[in-house]
């Protein structure tokens, strides 16, 4: 399915159902008074995040979404059924904007979460409401309130891990395929990914992570040139960056310049990404004799002036890339754990004979 990373949609909640006026008129009862009911509540209209969608697809399609109304108030007191809340699914890392005002009205970052974006109309009320010592017989209600009407802007940040970054044909797409079950396209002539892609990279059972292929990026992206500059906000979620170079690019161009090509349309979108975690990974060393390979390799490193962690992988032949994914897996599960809270131990006396060692399993 084609990667849709943004849509505009428009929402509406549900009007509140009017009150009623009305009067009990039964036999004998000459003075029955005022019976009428409230009416019910308009449907507001909710996003939730589901992990079955992956793109934003369906809302180009269905842009406008409306819940429906409560029902109006009735005799003998009779309250008119409220509207059900109109949900709207939408994938995991949706960002959510007012369109009109440019507010960012949620993030719903995982699975289940909610988020109201419209809210219904409230009921209106009937006339048994308005009774009192001195207005015995009111014919007087209130009319339900009109739902909240919103232009809504969706922007989806891929939930990644590990994010690809490189100009196009670095080989990012390959690498994904090496490593996890995703197959986006590869050929052996020069184009570039049109979408993000998303693979599970599983290093054994309860030990895996998600690598996100982002689209290639040129020169002048942060100003709009390509399309790379769309899919950027992706890596914002990412713990980690890996930089991908082609050691030796087809057209005879200098792996050094492209690195740093990257380097400044990061740092041109957002200086706190750039400054994330990056290592860099020199591709495509099978295209390479193999007692050339070192020469090319710390030549690239030292006109960087790379101090990072460096990586020699041939993505296509699958050389390297298992020591890359553990190193990958064994970094995240330290910054993972950096996250949990930290258990406080208390000891059950004072006694300094009595000391707590780690137990072998």
């Amino acid at each position: 399915m084609k990667f849709v990373d943004e849509a505009r949609i428009r929402v509406e909640a549900g009007k509140g159902g009017n009150g009623c006026v009305s009067f009990r008129r039964e036999r004998f009862i000459p003075f029955g008074g005022p019976d009428g009911g409230d009416g019910g509540d308009g449907g507001s209209v909710l996003l939730q995040a589901t992990s079955a969608l992956n793109t934003l697809a369906d809302f180009r399609y269905e842009r406008s979404f409306k819940a429906k109304n409560g029902e109006q108030g009735s005799g003998r007191n009779k309250t008119g059924p409220s509207a059900a809340d109109l949900v709207i699914e939408v994938p995991v890392g949706t960002e959510v904007y007012d369109e009109d005002t440019g507010e960012l009205l949620g993030d719903l970052a995982s699975d289940g979460q909610q988020l109201k974006v419209a809210q219904g109309g409230f009921h209106g009320l009937g006339n048994v409401r308005y009774k009192s010592s001195i207005n015995r017989a009111p014919r007087q209600s209130k009319p339900g309130t009109p739902g909240e009407l919103r232009n809504l802007r969706l922007e989806l940040k891929v939930l990644a891990d590990v994010g690809l970054l490189g100009l196009p044909n670095a080989g990012k797409s390959t690498l994904i395929r090496a490593v996890s079950a995703a197959r986006p396209r590869v050929a052996d002539y020069p184009f570039t990914t049109l979408y993000p892609n998303l693979g599970v990279v599983r290093i054994e059972n309860h030990r895996s992570f998600v690598m996100a292929d982002i689209p290639g990026l040129i020169e002048g992206a942060a100003e709009g040139a390509g399309l790379g500059i769309q899919f950027l906000r992706h890596l914002a979620r990412t713990n980690l960056l890996l930089h991908l170079v082609d050691v030796l690019p087809p057209d005879d161009a200098d792996p050094v310049a492209a690195v740093k090509i990257i380097e400044q349309e990061l740092e041109k979108f957002s200086p706190e990404l750039a400054a994330r975690e990056r290592w860099l990974v020199i591709n495509k060393l099978d295209l390479i004799p193999a007692e050339l390979r070192d020469e090319y390799c710390e030549d690239i490193v030292q006109r960087l002036h790379w101090s990072g962690p460096v990586f020699r992988i041939a993505a296509i032949a699958g050389e390297g890339t298992r020591e890359l994914s553990y190193r990958i897996m064994t970094y995240l599960e330290e910054e993972w754990a950096k996250e949990q809270p930290i258990a406080t131990v208390t000891e059950a006396n004072n006694n300094d004979d009595h000391h707590f060692a780690p137990t072998s399993e």
